[in-house]
């Protein structure tokens, strides 16, 4: 065969026929996929859900809202932090057109088309989106709802530490910290002072970065925040309600997003009402109320940031099973505080036994990955959207990803497309190990065979002797 030579094309064909555009047969895990949604009738559902924001006949044609929350799950299985790359993963990708259920002679949405469609859909459609996974999961046998572990991690905002300025009820009102910085140093007797000055004064200062001082006039709500590696920015906070009764895999129940500064002895009771809305809604169907618990949600599993006396008697008083791991604070006093005694120490004798340890190790197994998939091989450790709406909007989505990821795992054996690259290496490292398991037999066999020849060769010369 002759090697062929790339040819140079200055103008493209202005007509191609169908025939010779090219195919894919598309990703078996998108194709899988699909076949779940449509099972569920996803698009008819969310058609309905989403009517009330399109007009009947009004400017430009509005993006499908079954296309539309397929690009956002699209940003979880690939990995996909911000609108623009998701937009071109899905142009240049002939699996995810299909996914996407996109006509031949039809463009994929870009970043602009989904930016605006996901700010006319509302916050409460996303979060009836994200229920209507988790009576996927129900029907699938997945979610418990008896048992749930809340935890917090920070995301970083999209939001720069340099553009911060003060706050109106401070001295210097609208002042910008660089000018700040400079009036210091011209008060230390440097007049013109450098970068390297600023800098200087700067990491010399204590209390220099106070949410009481300062804010970022273009995201309002990121608040400054030391992260998870030391380093300080703006960002905010990501609380998760996990599932972990029995039999379940780590489905989360509910997601919100609050002020990165709050402490997580006051936020807990925003995640946990959701989750109880949403196990509740769960019990309330018909066909998904048999795989539920029939109480709810009766016990949290929460790490010892949670803990103290007023949220081990509040979780008390709602009727709720704590098991939060207990600081060491020493010797307490109570004299005066006979309810606030009963409860921390139920809580510690709850934590003690056998099931709240294996609690605690069951929750690092299950809430720790959730924040694993969603927010590091996820990519949404850091947000591109500004504003605890916009970004709770693009996480709902986002983490029912996961969620539909687990049925996936129940399906396939993978939870997201990249998978099936490591299940090839699993499938050739396997017949690897059994073609060297063979070769080890055969040469103990030849070992053995090779003994006994030679036990028998010296048994003759001894019976000829």
């Amino acid at each position: 065969m002759a090697m062929g030579k790339r040819q140079r094309q200055d103008q493209q064909p202005l007509f191609v026929s169908y025939e010779d555009l090219p195919r894919s047969d598309g990703h078996p895990f998108y194709r899988t996929l699909n076949k779940l949604l449509a099972a569920h009738n996803f698009d008819a559902w969310v058609e309905e859900v989403c009517r009330p924001f399109y007009a009947p006949v009004m400017g430009r044609p509005g993006l499908a809202p079954g296309v539309y929350f397929r690009c956002l799950l699209v940003g979880y299985f690939e990995g996909l932090a911000s609108e623009r790359g998701i937009a071109w993963r899905c142009a240049d990708s002939y699996s995810l057109r299909l996914f996407l259920g996109l006509a031949i002679d039809e463009d994929s949405p870009d970043h602009s088309t989904l930016w605006r469609t996901r700010r006319l859909i509302d916050i409460e459609t996303h979060q009836k989106v994200f229920v209507w996974v988790l009576k996927v999961l129900a029907v699938q046998g997945l979610i418990s709802g008896k048992t749930v572990g809340i935890d917090a991690t920070t995301l970083e905002a999209n939001a720069a530490m340099r553009s911060i300025v003060r706050n109106d009820n401070v001295p210097g009102a609208g002042q910008s910290y660089q000018e700040f910085l400079s009036e210091l140093a011209k008060a230390s007797g440097i007049q013109t002072p450098t970068q390297e000055d600023l800098a200087r004064i700067d990491r010399n200062r204590k209390h220099k970065a106070s949410n009481d001082d300062w804010h970022n006039p273009y995201d309002p709500d990121a608040k400054i925040t030391k992260m998870k590696d030391g380093t300080t920015h703006l960002a905010h906070k990501d609380e998760q309600a996990v599932d972990m009764g029995q039999g379940a895999v780590g489905a989360v129940l509910a997601v919100t997003v609050q002020e990165a500064d709050a402490g997580d002895t006051t936020t807990w009771r925003n995640t946990l009402e959701e989750a109880f809305t949403n196990v509740n809604e769960l019990r309330d169907d018909p066909i998904r109320a048999e795989q539920v618990n029939a109480q709810g949600v009766e016990e949290t599993v929460q790490d010892k940031g949670y803990h103290s006396n007023e949220t081990m008697v509040d979780l008390k008083e709602i009727g709720m099973r704590s098991y939060a791991a207990e600081p060491e604070r020493g010797r307490r006093d109570w004299e005066d505080k006979e309810v606030e005694r009963q409860a921390v120490y139920a809580n510690r004798r709850r934590i003690r036994g056998k099931r709240g340890r294996r609690l605690m190790r069951k929750r690092g197994e299950l809430v720790e990955r959730s924040f694993a998939h969603t927010l590091e091989t996820g990519a949404m450790r850091r947000v591109f959207l500004r504003g605890h709406q916009n970004i709770k909007k693009r996480l709902l989505v986002h983490v029912a990803g996961f969620n539909l990821s687990l049925v996936m795992r129940k399906v396939l054996g993978r939870g997201t497309p990249r998978g099936f690259q490591g299940l090839r290496a699993a499938i050739y490292a396997l017949i690897t190990m059994a073609g060297g398991l063979l070769r080890l037999i055969r040469w103990f066999e030849k070992a053995l065979w090779t003994e006994r020849r030679s036990t028998g060769a010296e048994l003759t010369l001894t019976t000829a002797a």
